[in-house]
């Protein structure tokens, strides 16, 4: 195993550029990183990486062997999923992110019933509203609501999600019921905005009479966490735009109501967001095919309820 290991860490050193950065994503100390690229080097008999005190760059050698060391550890984890498929005993830790929002309500609740059915499987549940890169942070999987960034990465759709523009009724009374986006916009409304480091402008897409329409959105009030909006809404502050899943308790005994009902928030897609090489790994395949049947019927009961109430 200890080449393989040394072929699995020039790979991360490879894709992150960094030696460091690669012994965090492996959880190896910044000197056993070092070591095992010394001694891929010294049984290949060429230099891999230029080092100098700043900067880390491939060789010729290290980037011709690059694809190289990818396939050996693709052939290797698919040759170890179908043996775990065979076994039927998935083990091993999932480092998986979600929203906040999504991460308490959805996923987080459904946890233990996985858990108690693959007890070999231990699971590393990483909530935040920012953006993730499941490269660099070493994650085997990720949910999102959204478009994601990188085309390079697999997305397996799991439910569209209805949306609305909500505030408390407080709010309302004091400062009118805008019909539509456009007259939320010019009337001065406080818009609560979701917003975190890197986020450079902020914008709701809202189903007008000419089709969707992205309104610029700006306010006193901005936050990376998508339950403190709601607070805020809830607290009279302003009007968010939220989830149906994520507020439905607050539209349902009417602590929160909807505005600009005339132009409302285009749905957004749930998904989960994964490499190529992740999903042959069957603890990653088997917490989607879990999650994606208990997450999606959630999301539409949630809708119903808010429907039908």
């Amino acid at each position: 195993m200890s080449y393989l290991d040394n072929i699995r860490t020039f790979v991360r050193v490879y894709e992150l550029g960094s030696m460091s950065a690669a012994g965090r994503d492996l959880r190896i100390s910044p000197a056993v990183t070092s070591a095992r690229i010394s001694q891929l080097e010294d049984y290949l008999g060429v230099r891999l990486f230029q080092r100098t005190t700043r900067n880390l760059t491939a060789t010729e050698q290290g980037q011709a062997f690059y694809s190289g060391a990818v396939s050996v550890l693709e052939a290797v984890e698919g040759a170890e999923a179908k043996v775990m498929r065979l076994t039927e005993a998935p083990r091993g830790t999932l480092f998986v992110a979600a929203p906040l929002g999504a991460g308490r309500r959805l996923i987080a609740p459904e946890t233990p019933e996985f858990l108690k059915e693959y007890p070999d499987i231990n699971l590393r549940l990483r909530l935040s509203d920012r953006a993730v890169d499941l490269t660099t942070e070493g994650l085997d999987l990720a949910f999102f609501l959204g478009q994601p960034e990188d085309s390079n990465l697999r997305i397996r759709k799991i439910s569209d999600c209805q949306r609305v523009l909500c505030a408390s009724p407080d709010y309302v009374e004091k400062h009118g019921m805008p019909q539509t986006g456009a007259e939320l916009m010019k009337s001065g409304h406080e818009c609560l905005n979701l917003r975190y480091p890197g986020a450079t402008e902020f914008q709701w897409m809202l189903e007008t009479e000419e089709g969707p329409k992205r309104f610029a959105v700006s306010g006193r009030y901005e936050c990376d966490d998508g339950d403190v909006l709601t607070d805020w809404a809830l607290a009279g502050e302003g009007i968010a735009l939220k989830p149906v899943f994520e507020i439905a308790d607050h539209l349902s005994d009417g602590s929160l109501v909807p505005v600009a009902t005339r132009t409302p928030p285009v749905p957004v897609q749930m998904a989960c967001l994964y490499t190529h090489r992740r999903h042959q790994d069957p603890k990653t395949r088997l917490f989607m095919d879990f999650m994606t049947d208990r997450v999606g019927r959630a999301v539409r009961e949630a809708e119903e309820r808010v429907k039908s109430g």
